[in-house]
């Protein structure tokens, strides 16, 4: 495969990942404060689809990790401490993307049933059934933090490559780190109280900077012209 077909690969699984999860999210029911359980969990209760929401984000995030490793031989660099800096990158992509499938099994599929078997439960059951259910919450937090730590050190690591390596624009590079900054204040954020309205402003950070990065990036692999040679080392997929 030429290099602007890996480009163009990478950019369109990335854009697609971003896509998916977006859309998914507009179906995620929500409380006003996601951090009040009893609302939340009302509303998880109440959701005919909760579990058919979060199998469509991890299909996203799939799509969106897929996109990194097919850019990872995509990124043309000698060997040293570029292509290591982009190996550990694939790497924690890889373990944030195992992390994100036990995630959505813990929120998508665990946290549903005790949340309706919460809302069902007669009234001598239900603390006890609350208790359950906010303890799976709590199992959410751990690893939604840690998910995002290492999806953000991802990010980071291979903004640093593509800035480095100037094939694209060094800002698409940038955004990259930016948005995976971001992820890791959510990661520290979420692991310390949850999600509070402090994760605001790094969650929509996040959102903007990646929306941005990938669609740029998809932009410049359409107009990149038909180079298939390079005679710099390659980055071993």
């Amino acid at each position: 495969m030429d290099k602007r077909r890996r480009w163009r690969l990478a950019a369109w699984l990335l854009v697609a990942g971003v896509v998916v999860s977006l859309a998914a999210g507009l179906f995620h029911a929500e409380s006003n404060d996601a951090n009040d359980h009893v609302a939340s969990f009302s509303a998880y209760a109440a959701s005919g689809i909760w579990t058919f929401v979060h199998l469509c984000q991890f299909v996203g995030m799939a799509l969106l990790t897929g996109g990194l490793f097919v850019l990872l031989p995509a990124l043309i660099v000698r060997p040293g401490l570029l292509a290591v800096t982009a190996r550990f990158g694939a790497l924690s992509a890889a373990i944030a993307l195992a992390l994100y499938g036990a995630l959505q099994a813990v929120d998508g599929v665990a946290l549903k049933h005790a949340a309706d078997a919460w809302a069902t439960a007669a009234e001598p059951e239900k603390a006890m059934r609350f208790a359950t259910a906010e303890g799976i919450r709590w199992l959410e937090w751990g690893m939604r933090s840690y998910q995002s730590f290492l999806l953000g050190t991802a990010l980071v690591l291979f903004g640093i490559v593509v800035a480095a390596t100037r094939q694209v624009s060094r800002v698409i590079g940038y955004l990259m780190v930016l948005s995976g900054v971001a992820y890791l204040a959510q990661g520290w954020i979420i692991g310390a109280e949850g999600f509070v309205a402090a994760n605001r402003w790094p969650t929509l950070i996040g959102i903007v900077a990646t929306l941005a990065w990938t669609v740029w990036l998809l932009v410049s692999a359409l107009r990149m012209k038909a180079s298939t040679r390079s005679t710099s080392g390659q980055v071993d997929g």
